[in-house]
Parts: C-alpha cells; structure tokens; sequence
C-alpha cells in the first residue's frame, strides 16, 4: 500500500466542505478563497448530508461541485449497511476528490473511526487502477465552545444558560482536528466570546456566529499552510 499526504502537485490547495445547514461558515471560506487571508486555495466540493441545505445553493452560485448523501435513506437503499459504512461512504467521496483539507463546517454528524482511518491514511483505499493507496487528510471541524467545554449539540444554549446560573464568565468558539471522541481533538484556533449580563442569547448568537467566520478561515489556512505551504 503506498501512501500520500499531498494531493497534487499543482500549487492551489484543495479543500473539501461538509455541511449540514444554512452554509454561513462555508459562505466565509468561499468569501476567503484566493485573498490574502487564505490564498492559493480552491472548493473543490462541498457535501452535505441534507438534501434543503442552504449551504449546496451558496456553493451553486459559485461555481462550486457538490453531492448529497444522508444517512437514512443511504441506510434504506442498501439494505444490511450500517452508519459505519456510510461514514465510509462519505470518506470514499471526500479522498476521490484528493483535497488537502476536509472541513466540517456546520456538520451535523458525528464521525465515527471508519471515516476517520480512511481519510488519515491508517487504511487505504483503492483507486481505479486497482492500487490501494493511504491518503493523509487532515481534518478539522467548527464548534461553538471553547475545548473540553460544552462538546456536542446546542453548544450555544448551554453556554448562555450557564453565564445565566453564574456558572462561566464567558464562552467562545474553536477550530480543531477531528478525533473520534466529539469536539475533544487538538485545538487549532481558540477565540474567547463575551457574554454581557442581560443580552439576549440571539445577540450573544451573532456575535459567536461573527468570530467562528473568522476562526474558521484561520484554521483553514493554519493547517493548509503546514500540509501545503503557499508557494513563494
């Protein structure tokens, strides 16, 4: 089995979305494509796994390819498959692609390892000349906490219910990798979120929603620069 961490030898950096919402956060990624803040770097697909994510229309207006794939009617078309092998599914999609970096970006499924060992290369995957090839990918999500607070859904809401109990002084939103164990892989950006006594959650919404725009640009380039350095 051969292996590979870069996906091509062209100069342009290729990222894969997966999405499972409106797509404000791949909004900002498209937005950040080829400016300074992420430069040399190309959406080459963006996936979701909601058929009425807003997110696929935002990659259609530009230019953008995309796919859909959900979990029940996967599971409902192929009948003895599990949720495991439609992770692998997903994973076949994303390393058929040859990205650089998988973002997840609002996806709302939790990853379990036969998604995981296939795209950080710990299994191969054949390619169509028959040759099995292990393909490094690193991986990193979006979650509205700050780490080993608040992992999993409705981070938001449980943050803002827990400054209102006097519980946390603040709250915040990170990028990291993806590990099996949700929201609990190594940080790659860490940005702390004021909450002010008497906002209401929806203001205490914008403003988070406002810096992981930020942060997940950041991170994006933050590991397309270690996998794949712009060159000079």
């Amino acid at each position: 089995m051969s292996s590979t961490t870069s996906a091509t030898t062209t100069t342009t950096r290729r990222i894969v979305v997966l999405i499972s919402g409106s797509g404000s956060n791949l909004q900002a990624l498209i937005d950040a494509l080829n400016t300074p803040t992420l430069p040399d770097a190309q959406i080459i697909l963006v996936l979701s796994n909601r058929k009425a994510a807003y997110g696929l229309q935002r990659a259609a207006q530009a230019n953008i390819p995309t796919a859909y794939l959900a979990l029940q009617p996967y599971l409902k078309n192929n009948p003895g498959k599990t949720r495991e092998d439609y992770d692998a599914e997903v994973a076949k999609i994303v390393v058929k692609e040859k990205p650089d970096l998988v973002v997840l970006a609002g996806w709302m499924h939790i990853m379990s390892e036969r998604f995981l060992e296939l795209v950080d290369g710990r299994k191969g995957l054949k390619g169509d000349d028959g040759v099995e090839v292990a393909h490094n990918i690193p991986v990193i999500n979006l979650h509205p906490a700050l780490p080993g607070a608040f992992d999993g859904a409705h981070a938001i809401e449980r943050a803002y219910e827990a400054f209102q109990k006097g519980e946390i002084a603040h709250s915040g939103a990170m990028v990291h990798r993806v590990v099996k164990d949700v929201d609990r892989g190594e940080p790659v950006i860490v940005r702390e979120v004021p909450i002010e006594k008497g906002e209401p959650i929806e203001s205490f919404e914008e403003r988070l929603h406002k810096v992981e725009h930020e942060i997940i640009v950041q991170a994006a380039a933050k590991v397309l620069e270690e996998v794949k350095p712009v060159q000079k």
